[in-house]
């Protein structure tokens, strides 16, 4: 097989893996959990609450249309991580930076697609149910496709700091070359 359709193989199997994650989690916490009534799990720094997110991250709204304007921002993202999996398959120097890349964009992709599904699912908004923190003191509620979403783009933001290191050298280099006069 091919490098190009491994990392393509990566990419999907990472996407549909969390696809079928968030789901099944979202489905046992409707099922399981009581609305806003806290589940201790890890003592009470990890627990489990559910709640429905009607808006986007951080319960951001936009009124009555937020589930179908968050929906319609999910589709295009859902088209542009795939867009740039294509893209990047094309033009990444190396085949170990492109599967690292492969596996950002279909965690990414992925998240972004298990909330587009719970999205037009439920009326009443996205399933979140994890809940970490200390006392009062707690993070947002989320859920297996927001915690992919942000270790794929996580992932993403390290690779291309790796690669702009690695061309701000290799410029740095050149322009050293350039300036050092022949022996």
């Amino acid at each position: 097989m091919n490098p190009t359709e491994r990392n393509g193989r990566l990419f999907w199997t990472a996407a549909i893996a969390v696809v079928c994650l968030d789901f099944v989690s979202k489905t046992l916490a409707v099922k399981y959990l009581i609305p806003h009534v806290p589940a201790d799990i890890i003592g009470s720094v990890g627990r489990f609450t559910l709640a429905y997110n009607p808006g986007a991250a951080f319960s951001m709204s936009l009124g009555p249309m937020s589930r179908y304007i968050f929906g319609t921002l999910s589709t295009v993202a859902l088209f542009v991580l795939w867009r740039l999996f294509r893209v990047w398959r094309v033009s990444t120097p190396s085949d170990s930076e492109f599967t690292v890349r492969a596996l950002g964009l279909g965690l990414a992709w992925g998240g972004a697609a298990g909330n587009l599904i719970d999205r037009f699912r439920s009326p009443l908004g996205v399933v979140d149910f994890i809940d970490i923190g200390v006392g009062d003191v707690r993070f947002w509620t989320f859920n297996v496709a927001d915690s992919a979403v942000t270790i794929g783009a996580a992932v993403l933001a390290w690779v291309l700091w790796r690669e702009d290191r690695r061309t701000l050298a290799t410029l740095a280099a050149e322009a050293a070359t350039r300036d050092t006069p022949a022996a």
